[in-house]
């Protein structure tokens, strides 16, 4: 438990810390950073071999590799426009519509019913309401969905952890121009790349890590049912770090959407 609790910290203060750098380097240019260090991290761990691979293992690479850095991508930039708690429960939808995507019980319908109801919430019109960066978050929550089903298909094909690392590495290399770009359009300044890496290393390494062995110690689905609670992390760290206050409404839309992962892991357990 303190694992996955570490790990969800870790990950919501690496987003957090992150967008420190944003006003110096953009949310293009955070991601770029925390591209690199994940490929590192990842390929540290899994070794990969890409000289191996068939065309047949190829392809669900290339489409996570280009998931992954798109998946970050407008979450950060999200981030940037609407705060962190609001932009990580819309990504949260992701892994919660391939849970109900699958099943067949009322209860799940009712747990879906549940989601839409808090977005619908959160998402309600006002003058002030951002709907470009609600809308790349809910691209993100697409992309999350979209990266736990390739991971599957990479995982069948692949041994180990190569393919992960191997997305990583093209997603990096990707992103490669793209930070030299940003960095001659708008100079780094130390702390700025201080943060970027550090958003890199608490989001992308410290949890990849804590996930694996979190993972060979509990059931896959008590490992989902803890997932609920980084909506929660993240709203708290935005108030805590950020100083992004969320009203009554936003967290009661963030408890929907939550209440809804967590009743329809529990009921499936059970």
């Amino acid at each position: 438990m303190a694992t996955m609790f570490g790990s969800g910290l870790s990950n919501q203060t690496g987003a957090a810390v992150g967008s420190l750098a944003f006003p110096v380097l953009g949310p293009l240019g955070v991601v770029a950073v925390r591209q690199y260090v994940a490929a590192l991290v990842l390929v540290a761990v899994g070794r990969p071999r890409p000289r191996d691979f068939t065309w047949q293992q190829w392809w669900p690479v290339l489409l996570l590799a280009m998931v992954f850095g798109t998946m970050n991508l407008t979450l950060y930039t999200a981030i940037d426009r609407v705060g962190l708690g609001l932009a990580v429960t819309l990504e949260f939808l992701g892994p919660l519509a391939v849970a109900l995507t699958a099943a067949r019980r009322r209860l799940d319908a009712g747990c879906a019913v549940l989601a839409a109801a808090g977005v619908v919430v959160l998402m309600r019109p006002q003058p002030s309401t951002d709907y470009a960066g609600m809308a790349l978050g809910l691209v993100a929550a697409g992309c999350w969905a979209s990266y736990i089903l390739l991971n599957r298909v990479v995982g069948r094909r692949i041994p180990g952890a190569q393919g992960p690392a191997a997305a990583a590495c093209v997603s990096a290399l990707t992103f490669l121009p793209v930070g030299i770009v940003v960095a001659v359009r708008h100079p780094p300044t130390a702390g700025a790349v201080l943060c970027a890496v550090a958003a890199g290393v608490l989001s992308s390494a410290v949890p990849y890590l804590a996930d694996l062995l979190t993972l060979r110690r509990i059931p896959a689905q008590t490992f989902g049912l803890f997932m609920s609670v980084n909506p929660v992390l993240a709203s708290v760290v935005g108030w805590v770090v950020l100083g992004q206050g969320l009203g009554a409404p936003e967290w009661a839309g963030i408890a929907a959407v939550v209440a809804a992962n967590t009743l329809s892991i529990a009921a499936r357990a059970g």
